[in-house]
């Protein structure tokens, strides 16, 4: 055989092998940055040295409104990735994306994987399923809003850890009394102090089951019980017993320099706060509100799930949804709640935690878990589905600044979103017909 011939006939061998053994690729977009960037860096990474076939590639996309724009404007030029992290209030908006949506209960059984419903923790499951029972989206990040608390600052306060908002007063001003700059602060303001302080006195959000049982839903939350609990905190603004310190995560510094003494947030900032907390500090329950309710019923979930997009390759369905059963094992689940703070999403994993000893040697870690799981969902309690609801949280967030600036009162800042919304959600209901 000539030189030529040789070396004609190597390419073609290299060229047949390489496509013989090449991965293929799995796109996920998130909005996971920071050291929980790092950690799905990590879960993808470990799936992939699992074996050959597949390859997922994690792809930071911004925050969780920035990632979900972006992936509907890539499926609209079909640039679209195989996986999507959206948080929980886009599943109204993500329901109605007709044809874009390959629910993951399907996948799973298109692409011959073994999975189970009943699985999953019943508090994270239901908020995305159809009326039917197919799970929409693979649960992944779910948390809830706890109470955090300086433990160091308490005791030199000589207060006790608080079950009523009447306690988180006093002891608010215990705090302060002893030198602390403010008493309590929170974040995720529409999503604590409007979505889940309804949920946990049971209370509804809107009409139509929190919009569950259909589009052509209208908003309550404007209501006398949750406006006096808002004007209660704005009251609590004289004296620094109460301090905001912005949306979203933003107030986290508050409580990890010690400058407030109690916060409520999310959960899942368990990661941050004890690598960054220069003293021993706890997580309990959301306060009560006794003049609302005797007992608390349970909160809702925030956090985010992974939706698969149609219009892909059915190998790489395949990839997807193996990487799907990968990610969802009690293994990965447990390693990530017990970094995090998120719930696992499965009763195994929750078991598995359990086992390992991870709620004895960080007592208190199963706080969000035991809020979820408290009593069984009602319609008030079981989580909302409002289309546009991004867009309404600002118009929230925006009403409430006006609360806290003493601008407005917390009824009139209520009603003022209740309309903004309802026009909001109309919007939603014309295009989603």
């Amino acid at each position: 055989m000539s030189i030529k011939s040789l070396l004609c006939t190597s390419a073609i061998l290299a060229s047949t092998a390489g496509t013989a053994f090449a991965e293929t690729e799995v796109q996920w977009w998130h909005a996971m940055g920071g050291a929980n960037g790092e950690r799905v860096n990590k879960i993808a990474e470990d799936f992939n040295a699992t074996q050959s076939d597949y390859k997922v590639v994690p792809v930071y996309k911004g925050n969780y409104t920035e990632t979900m724009t972006a992936a509907i404007a890539a499926f609209r030029a079909k640039e679209h990735p195989q996986i999507v992290q959206v948080f929980e209030v886009g599943t109204a908006t993500m329901m109605a994306a007709k044809g874009a949506i390959y629910p993951v209960e399907k996948l799973m059984k298109d692409a011959g994987e073994s999975f189970d419903g009943d699985a999953f923790l019943p508090a994270v499951v239901s908020y995305y399923e159809t009326p039917e029972g197919e799970l929409l989206s693979m649960p992944f990040n779910s948390s809830t809003p706890v109470m955090w608390y300086n433990k160091t600052a308490l005791d030199a306060a000589g207060a006790s850890v608080p079950t009523t908002w009447d306690e988180v007063k006093e002891t608010a001003q215990k705090l302060v009394d002893n030198g602390m700059d403010c008493g309590v602060s929170f974040g995720w303001q529409s999503w604590v102090m409007v979505e889940n302080f309804s949920a946990w006195h049971n209370i509804g959000m809107g009409t139509k089951e929190n919009g569950f049982a259909g589009f052509d839903t209208e908003f309550s939350f404007n209501n006398e019980a949750v406006a006096a609990r808002l004007d209660g905190i704005a009251a609590m603004t004289e004296g620094n017993l109460f301090k905001y310190g912005g949306r979203r995560g933003d107030s986290l510094p508050m409580f990890t320099n010690g400058e407030c003494g109690m916060w409520m947030n999310s959960s899942a900032y368990y990661g941050s706060i004890k690598s960054q907390a220069g003293f021993e500090f706890g997580q309990t329950m959301l306060p009560l509100d006794t003049a609302v309710a005797d007992a608390p019923q349970n909160s809702i979930i925030g956090g985010a799930t992974l939706w698969v997009l149609e219009g892909h390759e059915e190998e790489e369905y395949k990839g997807t949804a193996q990487f799907l059963t990968y990610l969802s094992s009690p293994e990965v689940q447990a390693w990530w709640h017990q970094e995090t703070g998120y719930v696992p999403i499965t009763t195994a994993a929750y078991e598995l935690s359990k086992e390992q000893g991870f709620y004895e040697s960080n007592p208190g870690t199963d706080t969000a878990i035991q809020q979820l799981s408290l009593n069984t969902p009602t319609p008030n309690s079981r989580g909302l589905r409002f289309g546009n609801f991004v867009q309404v949280r600002d118009v929230i967030n925006e009403e409430l600044e006006a609360v806290w600036a003493g601008d407005k009162s917390a009824t009139d800042a209520l009603n003022a979103a209740a309309e903004r919304g309802n026009t909001l959600l109309r919007k939603f209901e014309r295009s989603a017909k």
